[in-house]
């Protein structure tokens, strides 16, 4: 999963965004409102964490004119003002969820996969297909009920895949879910993931669609 990260105070930045990679997502982090809103404007995110105090444009300003535009990413805003006037406000613009500074991180994650849950159309949090189950929140993966040890990358990659079995992400899509903007991608990066994904949950797991990418057989 790739999330866009809006925040201007460097330190409650750095911290979300190491927080969230431990979580398995390549998290992007633009730090005020013009660059977010180019951000959104030229690419594609699964979710959106936005501050609202910021700098060249306001946070609200970024969603209002994100949901003008018909882009329905889902948004969780994070942010100081906590009144009931502010929530409303936000929610009512548009946001998926609201949570107010200072927030423990394990919570921040854990709204991050409800909404994330939500807009998948999921009410459990355990992905199972074909069995393999997935579980977002403990990163733990079985098959036919034997324990799986996956990397965070190999993780990654098999829940992008999980999210619509049947359907075929092309490579450009999966290393997308897999870096943030200034990690260094090697160019088999994501053959070599696939190879161990079908090392552990076996070879017919994972179908290669030759010159268009991978997929989860959808039965």
């Amino acid at each position: 999963m790739r999330l866009l990260l809006v925040e201007d105070d460097m330190m409650i930045g750095e911290a979300v965004r190491l927080g969230l990679r431990k979580q398995a997502l390549a998290v992007d982090w633009v730090q005020d409102g013009l660059a977010a809103r180019t951000a959104l404007g030229t690419e594609t995110f699964d979710l959106v964490l936005l501050d609202l105090g910021l700098p060249k444009l306001d946070g609200l300003q970024v969603l209002k004119w994100l949901r003008g535009t018909g882009n329905q990413v889902p948004v969780l805003i994070l942010t100081a003002r906590d009144s009931v006037s502010d929530r409303i406000q936000g929610l009512d613009a548009g946001a998926d969820d609201y949570i107010v500074k200072t927030f423990d991180l394990n919570e921040l994650a854990a709204r991050v996969r409800a909404v994330l849950r939500r807009r998948s159309g999921r009410a459990e949090n355990v992905v199972e297909h074909l069995g393999v189950t997935l579980d977002p929140a403990s990163h733990e993966v079985t098959r036919n009920g034997a324990a799986v040890n996956l990397s965070h990358r190999e993780f990654s990659l098999l829940e992008a895949l999980l999210e619509r079995p049947g359907k075929v992400l092309s490579r450009a899509q999966l290393e997308e879910s897999l870096y943030g903007w200034g990690e260094e991608v090697e160019s088999n990066a994501v053959e070599v993931h696939i190879h161990n994904l079908r090392k552990k949950l076996g070879a017919e797991y994972i179908q290669n669609v030759r010159g268009v990418g991978y997929r989860v057989r959808a039965a």
